[in-house]
């Protein structure tokens, strides 16, 4: 930040902000306006930003956290007890603008006046934006969870040290989103040197290897059952014992790669690995990309039929012989004009895994769906 612009300017104080000044960085610039609530007594946020198309930030705003309202949500009155509304429209904000020549941020924008009380000094400090952790209290968290030490038990000995936890300058939720961003930072980038990273976790127990030896004629394979948000995969060997009850021969947590991509290496390793296996694609997860991916093209088409789901079925479940399957296939694409659509092309291209004359001479237990054991799953996930 240019040190020039926080000297007093006819009688300004160099701790608030002023239309022109200038700063190195947006971060920088966030800062001063962040200490600045601090010192007044309100907590601030980012708002609206725009960037250039190489990602360079070509405005910011920065306003108070009470800045507009809170939105109407349709579930509220379920609530039994709502949340304190703590938004009041307050307008008080600054604006800042990158000058290409001065590779600099300069303010453009700096409204003053809040709608609001601010909070007394001694509490500002457990304002949302004045809120964190040091390098020491960090220190001591760590040390805490590494002995065993309880995260509750963790964070009342440290308020006790410094006269209550009011004195903190932290709150528990701040100490647990601190813990669970690092551990999340230990998966993405390692940890240290001398310690390898877990990106692959299978195991099987010795009666899920007994069942499998057993049991393992027919073995279904699903990695779509909760999917987090990173969309890494959980992955389960599923099958049925002599009185159809679903067993278990094996699971696998996979961190480096996405359903898609393990899918499709699957699909290449099974030839390989298990040379005389039959591999069929699951029916119901078949349909269900068929919705997503043809229904609209049949939707106006095939009212009689239903759409796509009636469609498929018919290759299915009904077609016995290989050459009418073909040649209804070739009749159904010249009927809806569905030649060139991609996904059908590449559903066609994987027929001997899904349509019925070439997975109904190979026994499958009955099983065509993975679907009976995600329903098994919800009582243990």
């Amino acid at each position: 930040m240019e040190p020039n612009n926080h000297e007093n300017d006819g009688g300004e104080c160099d701790w608030k902000p002023r239309v022109r000044m200038m700063f190195d960085t947006e971060q920088e610039a966030y800062d001063f306006y962040n200490t600045y609530g601090g010192r007044l007594g309100f907590s601030s946020r980012r708002g609206y930003v725009n960037k250039s198309k190489e990602g360079q930030i070509t405005s910011r705003q920065f306003v108070c956290n009470k800045e507009g309202f809170r939105v109407v949500d349709k579930r509220d009155p379920l609530i039994k007890n709502p949340r304190q509304e703590v938004r009041t429209g307050c307008q008080a904000r600054l604006v800042i603008k990158w000058d290409r020549n001065m590779q600099k941020f300069f303010v453009i924008d700096f409204v003053e006046q809040h709608n609001h009380i601010f909070v007394p000094t001694k509490c500002t400090h457990m304002l949302p934006s004045q809120r964190k952790i040091s390098a020491s209290q960090a220190t001591e968290i760590d040390l805490a969870e590494k002995s065993g030490i309880r995260l509750n038990a963790t964070f009342e000995l440290m308020g006790n040290k410094v006269g209550g936890r009011e004195s903190l300058g932290f709150t528990k939720l701040d100490q647990n989103n601190y813990l669970k961003t690092k551990r999340q930072n230990s998966l993405a980038y390692g940890e240290a040197d001398n310690e390898e990273q877990i990106t692959n976790i299978f195991w099987a127990d010795a009666q899920m290897i007994m069942d499998y030896g057993q049991f393992g004629d027919v073995v279904t394979f699903d990695t779509t059952y909760k999917l987090n948000s990173a969309h890494r995969p959980f992955a389960s060997f599923v099958g049925f014992n002599h009185h159809r009850e679903t067993v278990i021969f094996g699971a696998a947590l996979m961190y480096d790669e996405t359903a898609d991509s393990f899918d499709a290496a699957m699909a290449k390793a099974i030839p390989i690995v298990m040379p005389n296996t039959t591999h069929r694609l699951c029916t119901w997860h078949l349909m269900q990309n068929a919705l997503r991916h043809a229904n609209s093209i049949f939707k106006d088409k095939a009212v009689k039929d239903k759409g796509m789901k009636s469609i498929l079925s018919k290759f299915m479940y009904d077609i016995e012989d290989e050459e009418e399957f073909t040649l209804k296939w070739k009749e159904m694409l010249d009927k809806y004009e569905v030649r060139d659509n991609h996904w059908l092309k590449l559903t066609f291209g994987v027929k001997e895994k899904w349509g019925w004359p070439y997975v109904r001479n190979a026994w499958g237990a009955g099983m065509s769906s993975t679907q009976s054991f995600d329903a098994f799953l919800k009582d243990f996930i």
